[in-house]
């Protein structure tokens, strides 16, 4: 038997913005990433460039926020595994480490190649 309640819309919304504010909360890291989405967002409004441009941009900045929320839940599940140092769970958040990395290269390969060719 699964450990999972009933659906229901408004349960699972309220469970999403919970992990949300949860990690608002205790990640500077997503908190620094969410302040450089802030700025860029009204900067991507105003840029007078094609939708398509648009939304690669936007894309690729929701990325890096869905990448490093990723991470949390990856590190939160190690530790509630194991607090001490082991192998496996060191490789565990290095490869959740690694999908930030990637999410932010692709953000700002993106974002350079975009405004690059259109400014």
């Amino acid at each position: 038997m699964r450990n999972q309640p009933k659906y229901s819309f408004f349960k699972n919304t309220g469970y999403a913005l919970n992990g949300l504010k949860d990690i608002v909360k205790t990640e500077k890291s997503f908190r620094i990433e969410l302040l450089l989405s802030a700025v860029l967002l009204p900067v991507l409004f105003f840029l007078e460039i094609a939708l398509t441009y648009k939304l690669l941009m936007f894309i690729s900045l929701g990325g890096m926020l869905i990448a490093e929320a990723v991470n949390s839940a990856i590190e939160r599940v190690v530790d509630l595994v194991t607090l001490e140092h082991h192998q496996m769970a060191g490789r565990a958040k290095d490869v959740g480490s690694s999908i930030v990395f990637l999410s932010i290269v692709v953000f700002v390969v993106t974002w350079t190649a975009i405004l690059v060719k259109v400014l």
